[in-house]
């Protein structure tokens, strides 16, 4: 597997990142343990968590996720120097009360208490990659799809968030910096600023991109491309629907997240449209000769556009497949056919 550098950082991390939501939720601690060491063991050493997981979010289970981390980083001695760790500060509340409460908006005082409570929970003393888990400002994200400058409220201003990071960075609490469920004006304004006044250049950011929700391809592909930020392409199986699990019985009947979970099913990955056109990925996959997870990932992994590929398992076997999916290579034939599919459904979980 190759290994690349995020943006103009010195962070050099493998192209498959192992995502960790699941962790305390559907994956107990000892199970998250086992595909941890799985994961090292197979080369991926780059783990993705956030403050607010595990998912989905509930006041007793924040934080758990990066607590079952830290508990397997500190039982492992001489581990944490082989391991890049990212988290993410969250938003404003979305719903969350019990993070910062309702008022939240990601200032320079939130920011930098947030960051020691997950150096606290994850047991080490430098965070690799600090990213900001949603805009602090009015952006359509999370499936909306328009911007609506009506909802515009106080928050804090991006210089002000740059500025508590540059705070963390030198004091060696942060080793670089991150966005995510970003726009390209939001991108843009991070790095502008960041030259500006002398503070963290953002190294990546962390959005969607798969089969069913490649709006990355929308102007943002080009924003990273030419400001250098790397893209943490998250949900490449979009919430289980490209592995084909819910092709014959729909969102019920399975374990995955999307049956389990009523909450998740009112998200975007829970819209008929967006099952709908998987289904055709999925199609399109078994008549080439691939299983609908091997289509979905090599999408991902071969994409000029993805620094690394955020991958969710809930099993070892999971892991093992998605990491067996690095060797699978995309004719320019299968790629056209992809391109066509979506040509006539574009991003129905966008």
């Amino acid at each position: 597997m190759k290994h690349v550098t995020l943006g103009a950082s010195a962070l050099k991390v493998p192209a498959i990142c192992l995502g960790t939501m699941t962790f305390g939720e559907q994956v107990d601690e000892a199970t998250a343990h086992r595909i941890l060491d799985r994961s090292i063991e197979r080369g991926v050493n780059f783990l993705d968590t956030a403050e607010m997981y595990a998912v989905p979010a509930k006041a007793e289970t924040c934080g758990a996720t990066e607590t079952i981390i830290g508990r397997w980083v500190a039982s492992r001695p001489g581990l944490r120097q082989k391991v890049v760790l990212a988290t993410k500060v969250a938003g404003p509340s979305r719903g969350m009360p019990w993070i910062r409460g309702d008022q939240g908006g990601l200032t320079k005082t939130e920011i930098l208490n947030a960051c020691e409570g997950s150096l606290r929970r994850l047991q080490t003393e430098v965070i690799d990659l600090y990213q900001i888990h949603w805009p602090a400002r009015n952006v359509p994200a999370f499936g909306q799809l328009y911007f609506d400058p009506s909802k515009d409220k106080a928050c804090a201003s991006i210089h002000e968030q740059l500025e508590a990071m540059a705070v963390l960075v030198k004091a060696g609490k942060v080793r670089a910096i991150g966005l995510s469920n970003e726009s390209p004006y939001g991108v843009h304004e991070f790095v502008r600023l960041a030259e500006q006044y002398g503070l963290p250049r953002v190294a990546t950011v962390q959005n969607p991109y798969s089969l069913v929700n490649r709006s990355h391809e929308n102007g943002l592909d080009e924003t990273c491309h030419r400001l250098g930020v790397g893209l943490l392409a998250y949900s490449p199986l979009a919430f289980g629907l490209l592995t084909g699990k819910y092709d014959d019985t729909g969102l019920v009947g399975q374990q995955g997240r999307l049956a389990i979970y009523e909450s998740m099913r009112k998200q975007r990955w829970g819209r008929p449209e967006a099952l709908a056109v998987a289904r055709q990925y999925n199609a399109l996959a078994r008549e080439h000769g691939l299983t609908p997870t091997q289509l979905a990932l090599a999408f991902c992994y071969q994409n000029w556009r993805v620094a690394s590929t955020i991958i969710g398992v809930t099993t070892q076997a999971q892991l093992d497949e998605c990491l067996d999916a690095w060797d699978v290579t995309l004719t320019p034939e299968l790629l056209a056919a992809i391109d066509r599919l979506r040509w006539q459904h574009r991003d129905p979980a966008q």
